[in-house]
């Protein structure tokens, strides 16, 4: 819907009814609302305009804007289009310069904070190296020990198994009896 004037408010007719003097309540709903809406976008606006100045005011402003804002306010003498250019040019090499600047600062951070995580990072590795070389060399003695300890079990079990073949031997020969066989 269109924006109302303050020409369309005033010069607004309503149509007669035809049972009764005074206006058509429809038609004349539909304009207050129309009169409202206006209102009300004109008051968003006002309102938006108003933080963006208040935002403008806490900004600094770079003095080629300043120069360039104070040109446009300025009814009583405006300036030429030359300087008008002259100062939007000013305005815009200034505001490139800060983002470069700001660019920089950026670029600058982040090689910072990436050499301070490869930095960390090599230092969480060297640490679990380390960590793992300790752990490699206790699984390694405890590999050794396994093995000393299979090689001194299986010598005891030869040994064990050796006594009890050799007591077999002499026990069998005087018990033996000719032509008996063993029970099961």
């Amino acid at each position: 819907m269109a924006l109302l004037t303050a020409d369309d408010v005033r010069e607004k007719e309503f149509s007669k009814t035809k049972y009764r003097e005074g206006f058509d309540q429809d038609e004349v709903d539909d304009f207050l609302d129309a009169v409202a809406e206006t209102i009300e976008s004109l008051t968003r606006e006002r309102d938006r305009a108003q933080a963006d100045v208040r935002a403008a005011e806490s900004n600094p402003v770079s003095p080629g804007a300043s120069a360039l804002l104070q040109a446009a306010t300025d009814t009583s003498n405006p300036p030429s289009p030359a300087s008008m250019l002259a100062m939007a040019q000013k305005l815009h090499d200034d505001y490139v310069r800060s983002g470069e600047e700001e660019r920089e600062r950026i670029i600058f951070d982040a090689k910072a904070e990436g050499d301070r995580i490869r930095t960390r990072a090599e230092q969480d590795s060297r640490s679990r190296l380390e960590n793992l070389g300790a752990d490699r060399a206790d699984l390694e003695r405890k590999i050794d020990d396994l093995r000393r300890f299979e090689r001194d079990y299986r010598t005891r079990l030869k040994s064990y198994l050796e006594n009890l073949l050799g007591d077999l031997d002499h026990g069998a020969g005087k018990d033996r009896m000719p032509n008996s066989l063993p029970t099961l």
